[in-house]
């Protein structure tokens, strides 16, 4: 969930900053100009909030989910709050530090777990840390070298340079080995284990790959003893295991630092296949996480076809132009013919993210039929009261389908193949399913054996001489 989009509790707020544009219309596009005016990129907020999701947990239940993770909700002058200005501190437009614990025990209640995104690579040069502007009355690390923060950033000419996130200016860098920043985020009383104490049951680390392995370390030890059962998860783009960076090739999975990764290598090969691409590749790429792996993390991997950082997956799917800059990107939607093409696709991208190993990850919205290009047009508001009824209802199928125990650590299998489709099973002891997507333009028959026959059946039908018939552009689920 991106919070500013998802759902606006309505509820007044205290203390929110007077140089942030606060937009009144829900639908409007996001503002994407970098001009410096109040509705520019990053600076309008649509109100969405902590009690909102709370409000909306019996429909979130509704489809299944059993954890959210949060976009960033620490104080931050952007409505992304990747550039994070206070740790220690709710984000005032989303609510108060009681409102947080609310959510988390609400959603306990319904059998769900909350998971916070934290950004430690860098902070907000508008940040107590850094305090660029002076918002803040204590001197940040811009201010005065005799800060406490000065120590925690990288000046080769203080104060006006200093080593940035990718060279962003108003995010500077963290020395992540400096004793002080890792007291402050890891220590008996430090940012993980106090919003662990508030409610949270996990992180995502933004950017893991760019932390260096000490600090993942301890990291791992503050979240770990404060509850060995959290979920550590981290933002890797490519193979986790095969990853090199910070002069080395990283030991993400062996252990000692996450649980599990984003997956972000199988969302790429399942939107080429959902796209028409050959079912060989992505049964390649299945197999080389499969092969690379522990099964510890692959049983945990956050499998999605979309996040914040991409383009919606129905955009992609139903063939918008990609790459454009962002003035081009603004105006861009599918046009019937490429929303009904999308939806078909999105339909066998879902199962497929559904039914692999791990965790599937549904980006808020994309199960209501929502668009958008890059940042910032896939972070519109959620369409309430104008879903897609059928994508909805689909989805609500899926999680349904995906409480099978097979689902939960089995082992999969490949038991058929063609140039446009693919089959597999996932197995945990007697308990079985059975997958076929076909993305081609016409009929995949599977021979299957009798036992199958009275399996539980979501979509293809029996041929006559007992294979399994699915149709183009179309999937079926068995489940024993």
């Amino acid at each position: 969930i991106f919070p500013d989009r998802f759902f606006a509790s309505g509820r007044p707020k205290e203390n929110v900053p007077a140089d942030r544009f606060l937009c009144t219309d829900w639908e409007a596009t996001p503002a994407w100009r970098q001009d410096g005016e109040p509705r520019s990129l990053g600076n309008d907020y649509y109100g969405g909030d902590l009690r909102g999701i709370e409000q909306k947990l019996d429909y979130l239940q509704s489809l299944g989910v059993t954890i959210l993770y949060l976009n960033p909700i620490f104080e931050g002058h952007s409505n992304h709050r990747y550039n994070t200005a206070d740790y220690t501190r709710v984000d005032p437009l989303l609510g108060s530090e009681e409102d947080f614990s609310s959510l988390c025990r609400e959603a306990k209640k319904r059998g769900m777990a909350v998971i916070l995104d934290g950004v430690f690579s860098h902070t907000g040069a508008d940040s107590r840390y850094y305090n660029k502007y002076g918002r803040y009355p204590e001197a940040g690390a811009y201010q005065s070298k005799s800060s406490p923060y000065y120590p925690w950033f990288s000046f080769y000419d203080w104060p006006d340079g200093c080593h940035c996130w990718w060279g962003v200016p108003s995010l500077p860098e963290v020395n992540e080995e400096e004793p002080s920043f890792v007291d402050y985020v890891c220590g008996e009383n430090g940012v993980l284990r106090r919003w662990m104490r508030l409610g949270a049951s996990g992180w995502r680390l933004d950017v893991a790959d760019e932390l260096p392995d000490g600090f993942l370390d301890r990291v791992r030890e503050a979240v770990k003893a404060e509850n060995p059962d959290a979920l550590l998860l981290g933002e890797v783009w490519e193979d986790a295991t095969t990853k090199i960076s910070h002069g080395g090739r990283r030991r993400f999975l062996l252990g000692r630092q996450v649980d599990s990764v984003m997956n972000y290598p199988w969302r790429a090969a399942i939107l080429a296949f959902a796209g028409g691409g050959p079912a060989a590749e992505l049964r390649l790429a299945v197999e080389e996480l499969l092969a690379h792996y522990p099964k510890g993390a692959l049983d945990l991997m956050m499998n999605h076809v979309g996040t914040h950082d991409t383009e919606r997956v129905l955009s992609v799917l139903g063939g918008a132009p990609l790459g454009l800059e962002r003035a081009a990107q603004a105006d861009v939607r599918l046009t019937p013919e490429q929303r009904e093409r999308g939806l078909r696709r999105l339909r066998l991208a879902a199962v497929l993210q559904y039914a692999l190993p791990g965790l599937p990850s549904l980006y808020y919205g994309d199960e209501a039929g929502v668009e958008g290009l890059r940042d910032p047009f896939n972070r519109t508001g959620y369409p309430w009261g104008k879903e897609d009824a059928d994508l909805l209802a689909f989805y609500r199928e899926l999680g349904r389908r995906r409480k099978h125990p097979a689902f939960a650590g089995g082992e999969i299998a490949f038991v058929g193949q063609g140039a446009c489709w693919i089959a597999f099973t996932r197995q945990k002891e007697d308990r079985r399913v059975l997958i076929v997507v076909n993305a081609g333009e016409s009929d995949c028959r599977l021979p299957l054996g009798d036992d199958w026959r009275a399996a539980d059946r979501w979509g293809g039908a029996w041929a006559p001489d007992g294979a399994l018939s699915v149709g183009p552009e179309s999937f079926a689920l068995l489940a024993l």
